[in-house]
């Protein structure tokens, strides 16, 4: 089983972080939210991975040859237009195949039937109920069959959104369409977008259905990386036990990371490398080689090699920064 994972996006509400880091190795819950995407899939017998790269994407390529033996291939998305045109580029890089594959974008972690939804061998969108659902691609049915798909609609069809993971049975007509949309310069939102192509599908005569998606953990902001990193972090159930320090699970703590005379957690992640000193710290997310002495932090994000010392307070800092709280 293939499967197609777009990765170019930027994350402009992630920076400063991404002004040196790929959205998709921002870590959460102890790993990249990459990593938590091909860990899931591993389960469903995927054998082979299109990772589609742009911004930073020597960074992807790094991470996934050096931690998963799984057959990759890279795709440049030189400009970024749209998801359907990454998906395009996918396609035409794996060449003419009638076998179906999976899309799970790449800053969506989540949980579901994908075991199932292969065996119905039809095209399928994960979807969920959510309150805003003009922020997203909708789908509306109709006897459990997909009847209309719209991208980030004014006056939403229903509340079913697309969460960014779908099962194609048919890639020839996927790649019919979207060749279509970029022939005709097809665009929503000033982009080519999968939910369009799919569209277009159905137009064609395509079965699809929906499955219910029971987790999906949103990456984009701050606000939401440190709520995913509170649900995932309960779910590892991991016990630390740091000699000189008080750990209040749920915590995930490298083992080449320092922790000295602190009291850490709940909902704390601290990559390798880190160096924690006489410091508080719950609800926050310390990445590589940061150092962190002297410090109450609460629902903070603290970069790569990162210095920080002194005072009460929140944070959000980038890789490389220094900061010295003086009260």
């Amino acid at each position: 089983m293939k499967v197609i994972i777009p990765v170019a996006g930027v994350g402009t509400r992630l920076r400063p972080h991404t002004h040196t880091v790929p959205k998709a190795l921002v870590h959460v819950a102890g790993k990249p939210i990459l990593g938590h995407i091909l860990d899931s899939l591993e389960p469903v017998g995927v054998t082979e991975v299109v990772l589609v790269v742009g911004y930073l994407g020597e960074q992807v390529i790094d991470y996934v040859r050096e931690n998963y033996s799984f057959q990759v291939h890279f795709v440049e998305q030189e400009e970024r237009r749209g998801l359907g045109h990454a998906i395009y580029l996918a396609l035409r890089s794996i060449g003419p195949t009638d076998e179906p594959f999976l899309i799970v974008l790449g800053d969506t972690i989540f949980s579901g039937d994908l075991p199932g939804v292969i065996a119905a061998q039809t095209t399928a969108i994960g979807v969920k109920e959510v309150p805003n659902p003009q922020n997203f691609g909708v789908v509306e049915i109709n006897n459990g069959h997909i009847t209309r798909l719209v991208e980030k609609p004014i006056d939403p069809p229903s509340n079913l959104a697309v969460v960014g993971v779908y099962y194609i049975q048919h890639p020839p007509l996927l790649m019919e369409c979207l060749e279509r949309i970029i022939r005709e310069d097809i665009r929503s939102k000033g982009e080519y977008q999968l939910t369009d192509a799919l569209q277009l599908m159905l137009e064609d005569g395509e079965v699809m259905k929906t499955f219910p998606v029971g987790d999906w953990f949103d990456c984009g902001s701050p606000a939401a990386l440190l709520s995913t990193n509170r649900v995932l972090l309960e779910r590892l159930g991991r016990e630390v036990q740091i000699p000189g320090s008080i750990i209040i699970p749920p915590v995930w703590i490298d083992p080449a990371a320092k922790v000295e005379s602190s009291i850490i957690g709940p909902y704390v992640s601290i990559a390798g490398g880190a160096q924690i000193s006489s410091s508080i710290i719950r609800n926050t997310i310390i990445n590589k080689g940061a150092r962190v002495e002297n410090i109450l932090l609460d629902a903070s994000l603290i970069g790569e090699r990162a210095l920080v010392n002194g005072a009460h307070t929140v944070l959000n800092i980038g890789d490389s920064s220094s900061i010295e709280m003086v009260l």
